[in-house]
């Protein structure tokens, strides 16, 4: 039997489709809410205990099922400047399939020190960081914004040291982002202003869930700044988060924040980066307070996901009424 070419195409691509029509559909998978990475600092004892080291950190990540990290500089030898350290650290990522996000910077003076020599000596400081963040691939540096002097005085202080600083940071393709961390830079309120007045698109913020002691009362007692509010008034700069937890209840919720709803603030933003496993509590070991706070945040992330699910379906099935 002779067939001729242009009906045997004609005929392969009718089978073809056919063939398609009968296949199952397999079904995407959607991207999480949020990823999870994990903080060098969850495990601040043990490395400073030495039963893990440095460049151990991303093996300990891989062991959890984490893909990410988030370093601190004060476990880097040699005041960061060590370079075959940077070189046996990104090959120890590579070997775990990890990846770096930032690297925490402490101790490198005030970025807004109201001596304009200290506020440029400390904006140096952190180059030698910035160096280290993008040689290990990272996205940003992670910074404090200490000053002294008035509400209005300390915001255009910080402001000028850190825009000095996100000029360099965008020298080497990073961004500087600030962590509410003590003083009025646990304000959420003085926070956002100060990055206002930056206004330089490489700065950015690191809300953490929990650091908003601002203070101590003429009483004597710890001073506090709305934590939901300020992770509010903070994500619009967010370039990371941090999931602070210090203990857990029977059913494993954090004790002292509310993660379904200070997650629901975060994915509300429009966040959909890492959220930072930061483990700081005592009752539990270290390892032990990262697997519950791990196992929270999954659990949190499912609820909001499936909530977000059953919100889509229904406007969906309203749109089908209301074209009929």
């Amino acid at each position: 039997m002779h067939v001729d070419r242009r009906r045997f195409f004609a005929y392969s691509a009718a089978w073809c489709v056919g063939s398609a029509a009968l296949r199952p559909a397999v079904p995407r998978r959607r991207a999480p809410l949020f990823s999870i990475s994990l903080a060098e600092w969850s495990l601040h004892r043990a490395l400073r205990a030495g039963d893990v080291k440095h460049l151990g950190f991303p093996g300990v990540a891989r062991g959890f099922g984490i893909d990410a990290v988030e370093y601190v500089n004060t476990f880097f030898p040699g005041k960061g400047a060590d370079r075959d350290h940077w070189r046996d650290l990104k090959k120890a990522c590579a070997d775990e399939g990890i990846e770096s996000l930032l690297i925490m910077c402490d101790g490198l003076g005030d970025l807004g020190d109201p001596d304009d020599a200290r506020r440029r000596t400390a904006v140096a400081a952190h180059e030698i960081w910035l160096e280290a963040a993008a040689f290990l691939g990272c996205h940003s540096i992670r910074v404090n914004a200490a000053s002294r002097g008035s509400f209005e005085e300390q915001q255009k202080l910080a402001a000028d040291g850190l825009r000095a600083l996100a000029e360099r940071g965008d020298a080497h393709g990073l961004d500087v982002i600030v962590e509410n961390h003590g003083g009025l830079s646990s304000n959420g309120k003085w926070l956002a202003g100060v990055i206002r007045l930056v206004d330089h698109p490489r700065c950015g913020t690191l809300p953490d869930f929990g650091n908003f002691r601002i203070g101590r009362g003429a009483d004597g007692k710890d001073e506090w700044y709305d934590r939901y509010q300020g992770v509010e008034e903070l994500m619009p700069f967010a370039r990371a988060v941090s999931a602070k937890s210090h203990d857990f209840d029977a059913e494993g919720n954090e004790t002292s924040t509310d993660y379904r709803r200070m997650l629901s603030i975060v994915v509300r933003a429009g966040y959909r980066g890492y959220v930072g496993i930061e483990y700081e509590g005592s009752r539990l070991g270290e390892r032990e307070g990262i697997a519950a706070t791990k196992a929270l945040l999954e659990r949190v992330r499912g609820e909001l996901e499936a909530a977000a699910q059953e919100k889509k379906d229904g406007e969906e099935a309203g749109h089908e009424r209301g074209g009929r």
